[in-house]
């Protein structure tokens, strides 16, 4: 089976915990998953010796020519947004563009693509306190301010650290499908979906108690998607108005109570659809769409596609994704 190669840019000052997402979720053997994973590396601009953020050494095995082979390169940040990356990385990163490669940032790494000119015309965000900078820097780019990643298809780019884990999420949901990706968001105890347009930053990050009446209700709505659930009934069971109901949403998701609920649904249905037990004439009723006519027009409008036509794609066992020759 042919292999997917990931290859993420290391460089002096590296930014640990974006590099580290990196390496969590595709250097990983995953046997549990029972599918061909990634081919994974690690290569490095300039030295292959170089210092990382908190005084760490880290001996890198491949030079940057990696990049000439990669189907997916993942730039973990940069260490200066104002410091211009080198002209040899970015000519790299164009020809790997040009060759259909996947290109993603992470926070501060969306500088270098912006550099090499891969991001004028689309959108894009990073950081919120770095989206001023990145606008005036770079103002063909259409900014958005607050998102959590923007996938513009061979460019991808995250928010701020944590983002970062979000987009990865992304691109093997893409890759695999809603199962597979909820079972690695598992392995590593963070939510298995959180849609890019998702706000990033949050106005209160600290709820009042342990858990918080928001994500409560949230874990409650999860385990009852088969239900039709009203936003009164949501505010009820909050005990609050529907009025804070929508306000807290927006504040902690940038959507609306139904617009999160609808998302979570419609999440449900993928991972629905890629099992054959069930058909799909049913699936409406699995996730609390009360017709087929209203699930197939926000399937379609989630994910790009028809039902049936994800389904075909990911539900049978001999699928994988198309990935390019192996590596040695």
């Amino acid at each position: 089976m042919n292999r997917h190669l990931v290859a993420v840019l290391a460089y002096e000052g590296l930014c640990t915990f974006e590099f580290g997402c990196a390496v969590e979720l595709f250097a990983l053997q995953r046997p549990e998953l029972q599918i061909p994973w990634y081919d994974f590396g690690v290569c490095a601009v300039g030295s292959r010796r170089i210092r990382a953020t908190g005084g760490i050494s880290i001996d890198v095995s491949h030079s940057a020519r990696m990049l000439d082979a990669a189907d997916t390169i993942i730039i973990p940040g940069w260490r200066d947004p104002l410091e211009a990356p080198p002209a040899a990385l970015l000519t790299r990163l164009r020809r790997a563009h040009l060759r259909g490669a996947r290109l993603c940032s992470i926070c501060s790494g969306v500088f270098v693509l912006a550099a090499a000119g891969l991001l004028d015309g689309k959108r894009a965000t990073t950081h919120w306190r770095l989206v001023r900078l990145l606008t005036e820097m770079y103002p063909r780019i259409q900014v958005d301010s607050n998102a959590l990643y923007v996938d513009e298809g061979s460019v991808l780019t995250s928010a701020g650290s944590a983002a970062g884990l979000d987009m990865l999420i992304h691109l093997i949901r893409k890759d695999h499908g809603a199962r597979i990706a909820n079972q690695v968001a598992r392995r590593l105890v963070i939510p298995p979906h959180r849609q890019g347009g998702q706000a990033q930053f949050v106005v209160r990050p600290v709820p009042r108690d342990e858990r918080g009446r928001l994500a409560r209700l949230q874990d409650w709505l999860r385990e009852h998607l088969d239900q039709e659930i009203s936003v009164p009934a949501m505010a009820r069971r909050a005990l609050i108005s529907p009025r804070s109901l929508q306000r807290e949403f927006k504040a902690a998701t940038g959507e609306s109570a139904y617009e999160w609920l609808l998302r979570e649904r419609i999440e449900l249905a993928r991972e629905l659809l890629e099992r054959r037990s069930i058909p799909l004439r049913d699936i409406p009723a699995h996730v609390g769409i009360s017709s087929q006519e209203s699930f197939r027009h926000h399937f379609r409008k989630h994910v790009g596609t028809t039902p049936s036509a994800y389904r075909a794609r990911f539900a049978s066992e001999e699928h994988r994704p198309r990935f390019s020759a192996p590596r040695n």
